[in-house]
């Protein structure tokens, strides 16, 4: 990999002004470092991290392209394993999975963003959130209404794990950057 976090971050901030965006982009970077050790042994947390923080990075400026951008300035880069990655995630796009890092991506992804709406309801955040209260709030359609209950399913289906264990995962992930996140609690 010869593509550094500083240049990814540069490129993310380029594109992405929107707080709320670059804070979703964070996330999926910190769920999908702890991803690399969890469902891929051998492989590079910062390869992984570095395609969570750019996956939505031509989003806020190009939501009709997204995420055609960010792949083609990915293969620029000579990074064609992230790119591919950030493709299989749109999932309109209707490509196979080619390995770990792309099942990844798509299952950490809506659920990073549906567990910090979550979080950002609750007195105190992530603290004592569980996978019932998330799965509970999934079955709630006019919660978070935009976030696709579909893709979350199918996705951890196509990563070959059990909802409410990755549901703890991502929420063992977020944990320790609660504060960073603004999901800490008002406790």
């Amino acid at each position: 990999m010869s593509l550094s976090r500083d240049q990814a971050l540069r490129q993310l901030h380029a594109w992405t002004t929107n707080a709320s965006l670059l804070n979703h982009a964070r996330a999926v970077e910190i769920v999908m470092r702890a991803a690399a050790s969890k469902y891929a042994e051998g492989a590079d947390p910062e390869m992984w991290g570095i395609t969570g923080l750019l996956h939505d990075a031509d989003y806020d400026q190009w939501p009709q392209d997204h995420p055609q951008r960010i792949v083609d300035w990915l293969r620029e880069q000579g990074e064609e394993e992230m790119a591919y990655a950030v493709s299989f995630h749109q999932t309109k796009w209707n490509l196979p999975p080619k390995g770990p890092l792309d099942k990844a991506l798509l299952a950490c992804d809506e659920l990073a963003g549906f567990i910090i709406a979550c979080c950002l309801v609750r007195p105190d955040g992530i603290v004592t959130l569980e996978p019932k209260s998330v799965k509970k709030k999934l079955k709630d359609k006019a919660f978070a209404a935009k976030v696709d209950r579909e893709i979350i399913r199918s996705s951890v289906e196509v990563l070959g794990v059990d909802l409410d264990g990755h549901i703890q995962f991502v929420i063992d992930a977020l944990k320790p950057h609660a504060e960073e996140l603004g999901i800490a609690g008002r406790t």
